[in-house]
């Protein structure tokens, strides 16, 4: 597995730090974040942060916590913090959330996926569930 520390920068300005969770030194950082975003439930730093209920594989357990998360990720980042977003392997849950940032940011739902793994791992969002996801993250609400 290779671990991620990336910074992605967003359309429109700011970027997040994705991360994997890497056992050896999971908070080991020569800058601390600060905010977290997690969607495993390894992830428990000292930084501010908050943890997402999201199985591997699969997709946010409350879809609207999830979307009020991101917008105040994306507000954070815009405004210059650190804020960092983070799984276990930062690829899935990972490439999942970027992917509905960048819908949050301007990039239309249908490239969304496709720019997340053009921009930042190949490998980012894994099932065509999470792909979906991505697609309707961007529908209107009804």
């Amino acid at each position: 597995m290779h671990v991620h520390r990336d910074l992605v920068p967003l359309p429109g300005g700011g970027g997040v730090i994705a991360a994997t969770f890497d056992d050896r030194e999971p908070y080991e950082r020569d800058v601390m974040p600060a905010y977290g975003l997690y969607f495993d439930p390894r992830w428990q730093p000292l930084w501010p942060h908050d943890v997402v209920d999201w199985p591997d594989f699969g997709l946010p357990a409350d879809g609207v916590v999830f979307r009020r998360l991101l917008e105040g990720a994306l507000a954070r980042a815009r405004s210059g913090d650190a804020v960092e977003i983070g799984c276990w392997g930062g690829h899935g849950r990972t490439g999942v959330a970027l992917a509905c940032l960048v819908v949050l940011a301007g990039v239309d739902p249908t490239d969304a996926t496709a720019w997340v793994r053009a921009n930042y791992c190949p490998e980012a969002v894994e099932t065509p569930e999470q792909e979906a996801y991505v697609v309707n993250f961007g529908a209107p609400s009804r």
